[in-house]
């Protein structure tokens, strides 16, 4: 009789340890630090970055893969959201964030990336099994491989409205932005379908980093340069400005590091050399930033200012702002003194000033490119919280201002009720006393930039100038 084999009740695969991935462990912990805190990607992607490249478990295409899968993430994270929401089997606020933001790494390169399906679901759930668990990584495996079924427009024809049923909600879903901040962009913007659409678009795309040659301390041609063969090209609309080919560090170049240059949106500069443009009756002597924080227009004024031998006051009301400004400004070559200080409780005395800027606390709708993170963060009810502050503070710089001199009123929303509304409430004393001030044009102050609008205010756009969507309303105080 021949002997039979020995039975075996089930045969178990041997345990094996997930496998660490450190650029997608990275953009894990990127993506909970901006859940958890409400902190922001901008700020806390570098130093996971810089701790990594010293650890030695980063190279450039790591960074440059991490940046791509944090920031599209956040980027596009409502769209993932009414996508995985039909690959789920419970209410999308049910699944744990922790797993929520696992889920949307493995979207994002699913149907965000060129990263092969195979790859992306074996990366994800690499990454599930690292830091979630094993149990939990099974569930991110079986909505991935839902997720594979269609591509990105596959999906959007599956979970967003028709264009004529919800316009609205059709562009949110499509462009990943919330309904009101679409319904709000499109009455700025005005026109029909093919500009907003445009604008959205933009708005999804990654930034360039562009540069400021701070005058009389260093110049574009410097920077130019000093880039060498990276692909740098001048700006297209400010003298001072350099814009870096994509991957460019602009820590690397001296005149960054000596605060002769920085990095600043190129719309940023337009509102600042515009202000500095803008035509005074009488003397041209002393200049006041009233919102300071962080110092990029601050570094920019003072050395303007510099030039015609006048001297700038830069005032921020919180002291670790304060702080970054005095960095920011240090070795300007012109007089200037940094204070912490409440723009609506002024520290100096009325009619002082000859130039003052107010670039005002907003919703940073116009910087969407840059906090993406910010679209889903923001609610209606903010716009409510910002509009004191805004109207009180650009009371205060016209009382700051001296009779001839102007003000710029800027702000990073082109939200009508953080624009124009809040200019045209303080001239009508809607609030408090009406100012006794004009409209300057601010048009020709902005040459050779095109589709300024009708005036005398000026709103730029990510879609049309290639910089945050800056307002900017220049007032001359006359009695």
């Amino acid at each position: 009789m021949s002997q039979q084999p020995p039975r075996r009740h089930g045969t178990r695969k041997p345990y094996r340890r997930p496998k660490k991935d450190p650029v997608r462990i990275l953009a894990f912990e990127a993506l909970r630090a901006v859940d958890e805190r409400d902190a922001y990607a901008n700020l806390v992607l570098p130093p996971l970055l810089r701790k990594a490249r010293d650890a030695g478990d980063f190279d450039a295409r790591d960074a440059a893969l991490a940046t791509e899968l944090v920031y599209g993430s956040l980027r596009r994270q409502g769209t993932y959201d009414a996508i995985l929401a039909n690959c789920v089997d419970r209410p999308l606020r049910e699944v744990d964030p922790p797993v929520l933001d696992v889920l949307t790494l493995g979207a994002h390169q699913l149907l965000g990336t060129r990263i092969p399906p195979h790859a992306a679901v074996s990366a994800t759930v690499e990454l599930a099994r690292v830091v979630l668990g094993d149990g939990r990584a099974k569930f991110v495996n079986a909505v991935l491989r839902k997720l594979t079924a269609h591509d990105l427009d596959g999906w959007l024809e599956r979970v967003a409205p028709e264009y004529d049923e919800d316009p609205e909600d059709h562009l949110g879903i499509v462009h990943a932005h919330p309904r009101w901040v679409v319904s709000a962009l499109w009455d700025a913007l005005g026109g029909g379908r093919a500009g907003i659409e445009e604008l959205l678009a933009a708005d999804n795309e990654r930034p360039e980093v562009t540069l400021v040659a701070r005058p009389g301390r260093s110049t574009a041609e410097e920077l130019l340069a000093a880039t060498g063969e990276d692909g740098a090209v001048p700006g297209r609309w400010s003298p001072y400005a350099v814009r870096l080919a994509e991957g460019g560090e602009p820590g690397a170049l001296d005149a960054v590091r000596e605060g002769r240059a920085g990095v600043q949106d190129e719309g940023s500069q337009l509102v600042a050399l515009a202000l500095a443009a803008a035509p005074l009756d009488g003397p041209d002597r002393i200049w006041l930033d009233g919102c300071a924080g962080p110092g990029g227009k601050a570094a920019l004024l003072g050395a303007l200012a510099a030039q015609r031998g006048a001297a700038l006051v830069a005032s921020e009301k919180q002291p670790h702002r304060a702080r970054l400004v005095a960095r920011a400004l240090d070795g300007n070559p012109g007089p200037y003194a940094v204070i912490a200080a409440d723009g609506t409780r002024p520290a100096w005395r009325p009619g002082v000033f000859d130039r003052v800027l107010v670039d005002v606390p907003c919703t940073g709708l116009g910087a969407l490119r840059r906090r993406p993170e910010a679209r889903w963060r923001r609610r209606p009810e903010d716009l409510d919280g910002f509009a004191p502050l805004q109207r009180e503070l650009l009371r205060q710089a016209l009382a700051a201002v001296r009779i001839g001199g102007v003000v710029g009123y800027a702000t990073c929303s082109p939200h009508p009720a953080e624009t124009r509304a809040v200019v045209e409430d303080v001239l009508k004393g809607r609030g408090g006393p009406a100012a006794e001030a004009e409209w300057i044009d601010a048009r020709p102050l902005m040459p050779g930039v095109p589709e300024l609008g009708d005036g005398p205010d000026v709103q730029l756009w990510p879609h049309l100038h290639g910089t945050d969507a800056m307002y900017l309303a220049l007032l001359r105080r006359t009695a």
